[in-house]
């Protein structure tokens, strides 16, 4: 496969994810502001989903102050930001174009009709009107892509592309909501909390479980109250989660082992090296080390892996 293709196919998928974690951070940050809470913490919030994108000075640079419809309109609506949920789509719609004869008629016109009516939805009034409606459309339209080409697509190396898109973006986006969501909660991790705190501490961790759509699944596997050092566990470590960090690195090595033909493959070393961390790692441990730390790293790793792929497999022989 040419390398210009593989890239094509690489940043379509990963944009599609990324419009979708984009939606699924703003619903709950959307959805804890209706919450009872002073503007100050609700300020705090916005400016956390700011954080997690990387995205504070260029929001800062062009609206100032901080607060909730300018940073959504920035994050949903804004052209000018690459990290938009209208920049992602369309990016991810003219990669697929750039490509449309390595893809089925059902994938194209999926990307296509996602285009259109996304541009055809922030220009009217529907997203003002309702935004979790709008979000929970932009999580569906994901889903539809992905479930098309697994339905459709020939499972060979466009395939391979594809699902690394897909895995090394929401690892990437896992770690950074787990990061920035666990420094937003007032109360001590694991110290004493007042009533009203744990009320609210209730009411962040179901939001951001809802997040990674992963509420019900913390209910089947630990049959518990909401606790943090759990929250960590199954979005880290838990190899049955789709979002966690553990399950995401699995896919993408797994993907790599079909696309590499060089068993000394770096970009293989490296996956394979943070999945064995992921796959025998054990949470107190690393809430023990420091979950930001390790986090914080991770994202390093997970960043320093993508340029290894882009060398090996995207970037154009020169």
């Amino acid at each position: 496969m040419l390398s210009r293709t593989a890239d094509h196919l690489f940043w379509m998928s990963r944009y599609t994810e990324r419009a979708e974690n984009t939606a699924r951070m703003l619903d709950v940050n959307y959805q804890t502001s209706l919450l009872p809470q002073s503007d100050s913490v609700a300020q705090m919030g916005w400016q956390g989903m700011l954080s997690i994108c990387e995205l504070a000075p260029a929001y800062q640079q062009r609206h100032g102050d901080i607060n909730a419809r300018d940073v959504m309109n920035f994050m949903v609506k804004d052209e000018n930001n690459p990290s938009s949920i209208l920049s992602c789509l369309n990016a991810s719609r003219e990669n697929a174009r750039a490509v449309r004869g390595a893809l089925t008629t059902e994938v194209w016109e999926t990307h296509n009709a996602t285009w259109l009516d996304v541009r055809r939805m922030v220009r009217g009034t529907e997203f003002e009107r309702d935004p979790g409606v709008f979000f929970e459309w932009v999580k569906f339209r994901s889903h539809l892509s992905r479930g098309v080409v697994v339905g459709t697509m020939l499972m060979d190396e466009s395939f391979d592309f594809m699902r690394l898109g897909v895995f090394l973006e929401r690892a990437d986006n896992t770690a950074r909501l787990l990061d920035v969501k666990f420094h937003a909660v007032q109360s001590d991790f694991f110290g004493a909390a007042s009533e009203k705190d744990q009320e609210y501490d209730f009411y962040h961790w179901s939001a951001i479980l809802r997040s990674v759509s992963a509420f019900e699944i913390y209910r089947k596997v630990y049959r518990d109250v909401i606790r943090p050092e759990q929250v960590a566990d199954l979005l880290i470590l838990n190899r049955s989660m789709p979002r966690s960090l553990h399950a995401c690195m699995a896919e993408v090595v797994g993907n790599l082992k079909r696309l590499v033909a060089d068993p000394q493959s770096e970009a293989l070393r490296r996956a394979g090296k943070l999945l064995a961390e992921l796959q025998y790692g054990r949470i107190d441990e690393i809430l023990a080390t420091g979950l930001h730390a390790y986090l914080t790293q991770f994202l390093d790793r997970v960043n320093d892996l993508g340029f290894c792929i882009s060398r090996e497999f995207l970037v154009p022989n020169q």
